[in-house]
């Protein structure tokens, strides 16, 4: 896939200020400092399309970038920053699992996980939460690769997708990725066209499932 153009659009503080719901949207979300603004550019190919922070929890609303026209990335808050009061965290929840429950245009979900570390609950807790809520598929994004041996980042790939398959929900994909080196680029490009090209994601079908009770 080819990025020919890529264009900052609106940002949401909750699922009722988003745009109207009329293109694909394939959503980025993990814990804060995960990297999702460096891999959105990284897709991109901008390198300030999305604003890269050192701060934890600086994402705070649902950002939307507009790709060739046709469909949108989304780069949701971050999740496990406790420097908030709780009402602010309470608030970064309800607009991500609104966002993820019943967006109807929402076609993919990236989660992200830093290549780095041991297996941590509280991504194995979303994971849990997102397999039973969002019916969309989803595939996990090891962020980082570059910042260690290739020999470490197998080996702690592997020990959390170990611990995925014990769960029958989990992700069915899942890709390795640097911002600096541009280390699986392609490769989620690539999954990203599949969707596009075999998901209806806009079917009545598909928004009646979303507004279902919860």
């Amino acid at each position: 896939m080819k990025i020919k153009s890529a264009v900052f659009t609106v940002s949401a503080p909750d699922l009722v200020s988003c745009p109207p719901a009329s293109r694909p949207e394939f959503a980025f979300i993990g814990r804060s400092n995960v990297g999702k603004s460096s891999l959105i550019n990284l897709l991109a190919e901008r390198r300030q399309l999305a604003m890269v922070s050192n701060t934890p929890g600086k994402t705070k609303l649902i950002n939307f970038f507009l790709i060739n026209d046709t469909w949108s990335l989304v780069d949701l808050p971050g999740y496990g920053y406790a420097n908030v009061t709780k009402a602010t965290e309470e608030g970064f929840q309800r607009a991500i699992m609104d966002y993820l429950t019943e967006r109807p245009t929402l076609a993919g979900v990236f989660v992200l996980i830093d290549s780095r570390l041991p297996p941590q609950a509280i991504d194995l807790e979303f994971l849990d939460w997102l397999a039973l809520h969002c019916p969309v598929p989803s595939a996990l994004v090891f962020t980082k690769s570059d910042k260690q041996s290739p020999t470490a980042t197998l080996a702690s790939t592997g020990q959390f997708l170990q611990r995925v398959a014990k769960s029958r929900h989990g992700p069915q994909k899942h890709f390795t990725t640097s911002s600096k080196t541009k280390h699986g680029r392609k490769e989620l490009l690539d999954y990203i066209a599949e969707v596009l090209a075999t998901a209806d994601v806009i079917a009545p079908d598909r928004v009646s499932l979303r507004r279902q009770p919860r």
